[in-house]
């Protein structure tokens, strides 16, 4: 006999909590506050409390196989502290409607966006790609991706939806970023096939089918609109050239890799260019200043999560995101979170093309970490539901 229990409800944070998520795309530092957290990975259950520690020992452990040893452990420690706070800051939300508030943020960001590019360069910075101070064109594409998801898998939402979302898609397509539609794809086509309910519900994807009706129609009435010509061209920007300086450079080091944040000169397709700002400041002669040069290889990425993982933390480090990884997708599937869906498979196939899962970012890799964190708190509560239908 089957027994439907009703659910406990999640107790809602603070307001002061939905605020400081509210002002986090604008202010990313206010994502440290994570760290106030980190208590609540006592509470999260066994199993997952094993893969974060499998996780946070496989990056201490191959920091100790690099050329630099002391420096990468110490490096390896900041970065999976920040991991783990992230991940802490999910349990303690326990649900990822909490993170709603992250949408009245990026709407500030879309729109700061549109004003310095129009402001500064006019419609031709925007046909250049619209650009942000202090977003790159690629993040400014993926977090018009996540507010669109925002809105779709907001419940109870009024008609702000829709211009919210016309604002959020034009500045996807604005940015020209493929690989932000790449995750548009895979994490709506996720979102639709494991969903909880069983009856489908094809809208999720009108976003991404949106966007392809608005690009086709530019592109067959020859409307003169750069960033969606460069959306639908298949070439990889030389991607390839940095995929293969990362494998040469993973093989001077592999069991270890060269080091946390230390992999950006052996990139020397991209370590050539030097220090370079956002496209839009580049474009209006605001130049690198000479105080943060030297640190400017720390910024440089594989453009291929897995590359760029083994590059810098080698085999060892590499396994340990591997698990990591592979358990959120698990539970993803099991708890069929909607958002949860859409933003681990969506960041899966975009980090195919790019890296969207290093920390420090501009909140959206810290997004990764805090909704596995939130699939993690949820084990208990779906072994729960599990065994009272076998009941």
């Amino acid at each position: 006999m089957t027994v439907h229990q009703p659910e406990a409800p999640v107790s809602p944070p603070p307001r002061w909590v939905s605020w400081l998520i509210a002002l986090t795309p604008i202010f990313p530092p206010l994502y440290l506050a994570a760290f106030a957290t980190l208590g609540h990975l006592r509470r999260l259950p066994l199993t997952a409390r094993r893969v974060l520690f499998f996780f946070a020992a496989t990056q201490l452990i191959a920091a100790l196989f690099t050329p630099a040893p002391l420096t990468s452990v110490g490096l390896a420690a900041l970065r999976t502290a920040e991991a783990l706070a992230m991940v802490a800051a999910g349990a303690y939300l326990k649900d990822s409607r909490f993170l709603r508030p992250l949408l009245w943020g990026q709407l500030v960001i879309f729109a700061s966006a549109w004003a310095y590019t129009l402001g500064t360069q006019g419609w031709e910075g925007v046909q250049a790609r619209l650009g942000h101070p202090y977003y790159y064109v690629v993040t400014l594409g993926l977090v018009a991706v996540i507010a669109l998801w925002l809105i779709v898998f907001w419940r109870g939402g009024g008609w702000w939806r829709w211009p919210a979302g016309l604002f959020a898609l034009s500045t996807l397509l604005a940015s020209g970023s493929r690989g932000p539609l790449l995750a548009l794809f895979t994490g709506s086509v996720a979102a639709l096939a494991f969903q909880r309910d069983k009856q489908r519900r094809p809208w999720l994807l009108l976003p991404a089918v949106g966007l392809v009706i608005v690009a086709m129609v530019s592109f067959k009435a020859q409307i003169p609109f750069k960033p969606v010509e460069r959306l639908l061209n298949d070439q990889t920007s030389g991607r390839e050239l940095v995929w293969k300086d990362a494998v040469q450079g993973w093989q001077t080091s592999p069991v270890g890799g060269v080091g946390p944040y230390q992999g950006g000169p052996y990139l020397t397709y991209l370590f050539k260019d030097g220090c370079q700002l956002t496209p839009i400041l580049e474009r209006n002669e605001i130049r690198c200043p000479e105080g943060i040069s030297r640190w400017a290889s720390v910024l440089l990425i594989a453009h291929n999560v897995w590359l760029h993982w083994l590059l810098e933390t080698g085999v060892i480090g590499t396994a340990g995101l591997f698990v990591v990884t592979l358990y959120g997708l698990r539970l993803a599937i099991r708890q069929r979170m909607q958002l949860a869906l859409a933003i681990l498979f969506g960041f899966a196939a975009m980090n195919m093309v790019d890296v969207v899962l290093t920390l420090p970012s501009v909140h959206f890799a810290e997004l990764w970490w805090l909704l596995t964190g939130t699939l993690f708190a949820g084990v208990d509560t779906t072994s729960t539901k599990t065994s009272r239908s076998l009941a």
